[in-house]
């Protein structure tokens, strides 16, 4: 089994990314932090996003295999929240606050000798391919409904004449936090938040590994831009058809150049420069 693994960090002061590699229970994983909508910082200027990620990463990462014996991935994502919300708890966060909780979407993997046990919350995801160049998407974009009133905004403000991104930012930016108010909902998206009753929403199962060739696990800073004015892509297709005939960090730094070369976002609508960006690829001999 080949592993190759990437975290870049983006535009933003802090990679609110991380990675979860625990080899002594062959669980590997990716988690994408958000901050908060209340400022806060920790010791050392940490961002919430940038922790909720920390935290979830460190107690995966922890596990030995005597604790997971029985336990399936939605009972770690489970005992992930938590800790989470005893975290927030600690330092004064208002768990009760949803803009003021510290969040991060997650996509976890368990290989076993016969087939690959998953979880997944937010927008990471999971691609399996197999020995004859097909694939498929494991998880779901819980998130981009909630993005797509966001970018049409952004879009309709290019198209007025707006040339700047931090102009652009201050149009979507009421949006943004008003979806907030909506996760873990029915109405909104999944994020492990330290609520409780994430629980409800975690998707997770089990697929075999008859002609599993790899699997492709991403943060959404991974994802393939679309140009204005054209018709959308399918993400996952041209991701995964880029890497395969690539590398994860070939891929990475093709995405980074044709980000830097379209600085106000303009060509490319997104909400940032360069989002964080993190993967893993796991080719099975």
């Amino acid at each position: 089994m080949n592993v190759e693994k990437i975290s870049l960090q983006g535009s933003g002061e802090w990679n609110e990314d991380a990675l979860v590699g625990n080899e002594r229970l062959n669980l590997f994983g990716v988690l994408d932090g958000a901050t908060s909508l209340h400022p806060f910082r920790g010791p050392n200027k940490e961002t919430g996003g940038y922790l909720a990620s920390q935290v979830i990463k460190q107690y995966l990462e922890s596990l030995q295999v005597e604790d997971v014996s029985d336990v399936d991935l939605k009972q770690l994502v489970i005992q992930a929240n938590i800790r989470l919300r005893e975290n927030m708890a600690e330092v004064g966060i208002q768990t009760s606050d949803k803009s003021a909780l510290w969040t991060s979407s997650l996509a976890l993997i368990r290989i076993e000798d016969n087939y690959i046990d998953y979880a997944q919350v937010g927008d990471c995801m999971i691609v399996a391919v197999y020995q004859d160049g097909s694939f498929r998407t494991i998880s779901r974009d819980q998130v981009a409904h909630i993005d797509l009133e966001s970018k049409r905004i952004w879009e309709q403000g290019i198209e007025n004449g707006i040339v700047k991104r931090e102009d652009l930012w201050e149009l979507v930016k009421p949006i943004i936090l008003q979806n907030k108010s909506k996760m873990n909902t029915m109405a909104g998206y999944t994020v492990l938040s330290g609520e409780p009753h994430l629980a409800d929403f975690i998707e997770y199962g089990r697929i075999n590994r008859i002609q599993l060739k790899s699997l492709l696990i991403v943060s959404d800073g991974l994802f393939p831009h679309t140009e204005l004015g054209s018709e959308p892509i399918d993400v996952i297709h041209e991701l995964t058809t880029s890497i395969t005939n690539s590398t994860l960090a070939g891929y990475a730094d093709w995405l980074i150049n044709l980000e830097l070369n379209d600085k106000d976002c303009l060509r490319y609508p997104r909400f940032k420069l360069s989002d964080d960006k993190t993967g893993i690829w796991i080719q099975f001999e």
